[in-house]
């Protein structure tokens, strides 16, 4: 054969062993015997290895690995991968399913769905090809694991039918119960510590340099969320079952995997089916996984700060166990929010040793009314620490009660409590040494002014010789201060100076967010900065103008205006300035007048612009945004497939109607 011959044979080999491949795992339906599906797949390693320049990066014989990794490269997601709320309480899923259609104004459908307890991957396909597999990381960018992905065998490197040229799909990558309990067979007889769990386990496997040892652990994945669907499907469940003609291992209905319901009653079914029959399940889930079906709706929905408005997670309750109270502890935060610490007998729980669970606050150490020495029930439901749930009366050994303290464990001073508050405070944010280097660490944290070279006990150190009281004086540090530190050296002096230059062109947003204003996270800095533009006119802000803001309520503005009512955080804030750093954002330094005192409520899909584009050209010349149409509406902007029951209510309350086109002339003129 020449060497035209042999290019065509081996795409023959590959789109043959794609077939064999998606017949076995993804239908469980095989052609050929596992003997024949090996002899062709020698065949293909073995022309590849004599024609390289034939070889295709998603050929068949990347699924036994190979490679060698040095590091993970970080990348942004082309679509931000949100976290869901949680809810243990059925009655909260009652009302988020009643909020919704209340909202939408219309009947609307619901998608339920297993929540699988594995690691969130986005996988990115241009014209049929795996192109980019990219982990959840912190939601705005993941690492790169796309080598690793081509080992597991139910996720397609190459699609077949009417697939979009573009798009990404996103699903959660688990280690199957049986494979775990093999791995960790194998690892006892090997004489190796035993993994912890399954979840875990499949996230050390994706982050493995060597990816042939990944292909060796049999890892598994279901796919269920589409993006760049608009033109194939007009909804989450239609998305999935185009996702399955394509090639992927999605979700089965026939086996309730997934179901589409109108009701909250078919929500409530799905939820106690799989309450019950999870145990059945050859991998872990950890609850179901609820969203409104509809793409339109989902837009109309939209999104809080942290996650969608059109989906939520009910999560089962998790594993509980009994184990002896020893002391309670109280810690202080950055907030100087005291949190009341159980010290447990170690205990296993859901894989790992417990050895200490949060109380949470005063109320909840009355509620358990807890003694020295009592025997209590440990559980995690969702908390990263471990939370006590109960004690067990019957084995109570003692009546010596455990008090909430009424002072400061840290610094001495009285502890306070706002009305509405579950948590006591300590006030001496300026004096109390938690509080202080909390706030330093906030400061110079990565998703802040991201200062390298300072660590926790370096921040300590510092603060303990009086180098230090607060983020403004790390700008006034010298090099022989920082060399008489313990463990300083040139070098590390100099890279720390460096880093806390650079930190001086960190842009506004972020350092709004370093000050650490109680509930402005990382999210909320930015639509702050956003919309106005400027530390001052945040600074002057009234409660008015910060509830004018997208997703701003009344709990977040009431903080902020805390904070700048306060004149030593306008002092600090003033100082922060003077040394250089950003405060005004260089989106929002033009501002027209245009749509000024007039509100706007967007609705429907739009060709020129997206919805969040329109939303920024509104604030952007002076006008509101409403969530809702009110008689507080002075004009709807209707998009395509707008709901028509927004279209009426507006037409009843008298609220002028405008197309894309005739706001693109209002914003022209």
């Amino acid at each position: 054969m020449n060497e035209q011959d042999i290019q065509v044979h081996i795409q023959q080999l590959v789109s043959t062993l794609h077939a064999h491949n998606r017949s076995y795992y993804i239908l469980n339906d095989p052609q050929i015997s596992d003997y024949e599906f090996d002899m062709l797949l020698k065949e293909l390693e073995a022309l590849e290895a004599q024609y390289p320049q034939f070889a295709d990066a998603n050929s068949p014989t990347k699924r036994v690995g190979g490679d060698l990794t040095k590091k993970f490269q970080t990348k942004k997601h082309r679509i931000p991968m949100l976290s869901l709320s949680n809810s243990y309480s059925e009655q909260e899923i009652i009302d988020w399913a009643e909020r919704c259609q209340k909202t939408l104004e219309e009947a609307s459908e619901f998608v339920c769905e297993l929540k699988y307890d594995g690691v969130a991957i986005g996988l990115r396909y241009l014209n049929g090809q795996l192109q980019e597999a990219l982990t959840r990381g912190d939601g705005e960018q993941g690492e790169e694991v796309t080598t690793n992905v081509r080992t597991i065998r139910t996720i397609p490197l190459q699609l077949q039918g009417d697939f979009p040229p573009d798009f990404e799909i996103r699903g959660e990558i688990f280690m199957p119960q049986q494979n775990f309990e093999q791995l960790n067979l194998q690892r006892e007889e090997q004489g190796e510590q035993l993994f912890a769990n399954p979840r875990n386990t499949a996230a050390g496997t994706l982050k493995l340099l060597d990816s042939k040892e990944v292909a060796k652990r049999g890892l598994d994945c279901y796919l269920y969320g589409v993006h760049g669907l608009t033109d194939h499907a007009k909804g989450h469940f239609e998305a999935v079952q185009a996702a399955q003609k394509w090639g992927f291992k999605v979700p089965d209905p026939a086996a309730r995997m997934i179901e589409k319901t109108s009701t909250i009653e078919g929500i409530m079914d799905f939820i106690h089916y799989w309450d019950t029959h999870r145990v059945n399940l050859p991998f872990d889930i950890d609850g179901v996984v609820l969203k409104v079906n509809s793409y339109f709706q989902q837009a109309e929905l939209g999104l809080t700060a942290k996650s969608p408005r059109w989906a939520i997670a009910y999560k089962f309750k998790t594993q509980q166990v009994e184990t002896i109270l020893e002391s309670v502890s109280f810690q202080v935060g950055r907030t100087g929010a005291v949190t009341p610490v159980a010290n447990l007998k170690p205990v296993q729980l859901g894989g790992t040793t417990v050895k200490r669970a949060s109380l949470h606050n005063a109320d909840q150490m009355q509620k358990l009314d807890l003694c020295i020495s009592d025997t209590v029930q440990v559980e995690k439901g969702g908390e990263i620490i471990p939370k006590i749930v109960g004690v067990n009366l019957k084995q109570r050994k003692s009546e010596l009660r455990i008090p909430f303290i009424d002072c400061c464990p840290e610094c001495g001073s009285s502890l306070v409590r706002q009305q509405g508050e579950a948590q006591h405070y300590c006030p001496n944010e300026l004096g109390c040494r938690p509080q202080v280097t909390g706030k330093i660490m906030h400061f110079i944290s990565r998703k802040a002014l991201h200062i390298d070279g300072l660590g926790e006990e370096t921040i300590e150190l510092m603060y303990a010789k009086n180098l230090i009281k607060n983020p403004l004086d790390l700008y006034s540090l010298t090099f022989d201060q920082l060399l008489a530190l313990d463990r300083m050296a040139e070098k590390s002096a100099n890279n720390l100076l460096q880093s806390i230059a650079t930190s001086k062109q960190i842009p506004f947003e972020r350092v709004l967010f370093g000050l650490g204003i109680r509930f402005v996270g990382e999210t909320v800095a930015k639509k702050l900065a956003q919309h106005f533009g400027h530390i001052n006119a945040l600074i002057a802000a009234t409660l008015e103008d910060l509830l004018a803001v997208d997703e701003i309520g009344e709990k977040i503005a009431n903080s902020i205006l805390a904070y700048f009512s306060n004149p030593i955080n306008l002092t600090y804030t003033e100082g922060l300035q003077s040394v250089g750093l950003q405060f005004e954002s260089a989106q929002k330094s033009k501002k027209s007048d245009l749509l000024a005192g007039k509100t706007y409520v967007i609705s429907g899909t739009f060709e020129t612009f997206s919805r969040d584009e329109l939303k920024e050209l509104i604030e952007l010349n002076g006008g509101k945004l409403g969530s809702s149409v009110s008689a507080k509406t002075h004009f709807l902007i209707a998009g395509a497939n707008m709901g028509p029951a927004k279209l009426q209510k507006a037409t009843n309350l008298g609220v002028t109607l405008l197309s894309e086109n005739d706001f693109i002339k209002i914003i022209s003129n």
